[in-house]
């Protein structure tokens, strides 16, 4: 008895025994390297009717199953990458979808879409895009991946109007190293929260970061192929000189930045 125990405490004191004493540290997985980790941040606030966040859902789905994006991944130079997906509307309405996920194959894209298809759509009062920054920014701290890009992805179809400014948001994400490319919904202005030329607040206060692109969504049949679109050119690799936000953004904004919060204020009274 006395050998066994004599033994088995010798096996403890080497680190062999199977159990771990508590708070031992664990090793933790590498990070994973991949060319881009990518947060896909979707509005479901209520100024989205049911059919177009039906339609906005799909244009993911469909993109992930595309050719196209899959010819994309495999042309990288690591020829993988990171996405995470969630929703948001008001700064306090945030749900993720997807953790994040490493796509490298066809399949991966596939199975990613087709789990995306199956979860269901939740919605929210009001528009925090900087809050959804935010939470963009968090993932990607969060992300066990080294990534050569990292990259915010916002669509939605109003400006900011809850939390903090978007500029604020957008301006710490630059200082980061991350960029953040739009997707303004601008199929209709039926609510007195809709602001006019919804692609122009998004150049100059919502994107950032080299290479950085809007591409605005104007009709139903522009789900699809604008999202596919907006994927590829973020997947692959970004076009030397393209500056055309930067540039915006260095002169007088076009717009006004906190036309949402004003919005707002007028129309609620605070």
């Amino acid at each position: 008895m006395r050998r066994w125990l004599f033994g088995l405490l010798s096996l403890a004191a080497a680190g062999l025994c199977t159990g771990s004493a508590p708070n031992a540290q664990q090793p933790s997985t590498p990070p994973e390297e991949v060319d881009v980790a990518l947060v896909l941040a979707v509005d479901v606030s209520y100024s989205m009717d049911i059919d177009e966040l039906a339609l906005q859902r799909n244009g993911y789905i469909e993109a992930f199953r595309s050719k196209q994006l899959h010819e994309a991944i495999g042309k990288g130079a690591i020829g993988k990458i990171a996405v995470t997906y969630f929703e948001w509307a008001g700064g306090n309405f945030q749900f993720v979808v997807k953790p994040w996920t490493i796509i490298d194959t066809p399949q991966s894209a596939i199975a990613f879409a087709e789990e995306l298809g199956e979860a269901p759509t939740r919605r929210g009062r009001r528009t925090s895009i900087s809050g959804a920054i935010d939470l963009g920014m968090s993932l990607l701290d969060q992300a066990n991946v080294t990534a050569m890009r990292k990259v915010i992805d916002i669509s939605g179809d109003g400006a900011n109007n809850d939390g903090r400014p978007v500029t604020v948001a957008r301006d710490e994400a630059r200082d980061k190293g991350i960029s953040i490319n739009g997707l303004p919904v601008m199929l209709k202005q039926a609510s007195y929260f809709d602001i006019d030329n919804l692609d122009v607040y998004y150049e100059d206060c919502v994107v950032t970061g080299i290479g950085a692109f809007v591409i605005p969504i104007r009709e139903r049949h522009q789900f699809v192929d604008a999202t596919r679109t907006k994927l590829v050119r973020e997947i692959a690799e970004l076009p030397a000189g393209e500056a055309r936000v930067q540039k915006a953004q260095a002169q007088k904004p076009r717009t006004e930045c906190m036309s949402g919060e004003r919005q707002w204020r007028d129309r609620m009274g605070n």
